[in-house]
Parts: C-alpha cells; structure tokens; sequence
C-alpha cells in the first residue's frame, strides 16, 4: 500500500487496486461512516445519492380467478 495523505489524526494509504484504506492515530484502521469521511473531506471520493427502491405493484389475481369473481353464480 501506498501513502497518499498522512496527517496527525490519520493516514490515508492507496491499495494496488485503487482503494482506499484509512488508520487512525492510534493505529486502528477506520471504517464505515468515518472512512466516508475522511476520505470525502480530502476529495478521494465522491459520493452520489442512492437510488430510490421502486416499489413493486400490487400483485393481480390470475385471468381464472378474476372471471370467477365477475361471474354470476349458477342456479
């Protein structure tokens, strides 16, 4: 891994597949939401919104079933 930023409170290292991985002061690697942070605060990353899940239409009955229930009931 190679140093890209080093500062008091972290060091920020480039992976040879161009990740990133960031270590805290006392040496304990950083993850999650204060990874994002640092790594958007020194501009190595973007971050874009996430899509919105789309919800799935309401299921309709088979063709059979909706003909039985429209059809009157035999006498």
């Amino acid at each position: 891994m190679k140093v890209t930023k080093k500062t008091a409170e972290y060091t920020v290292y480039q992976k040879r597949n161009n990740r990133y991985a960031v270590k805290g002061a006392d040496s304990k690697w950083l993850n999650g939401d204060d990874k994002v942070k640092v790594l958007l605060a020194e501009g190595l990353i973007k971050l874009t919104a996430a899509a919105a899940k789309e919800e799935a239409p309401a299921e309709e009955p088979a063709a059979d079933e909706a003909a039985a229930d429209e059809a009157p009931a035999a006498e």
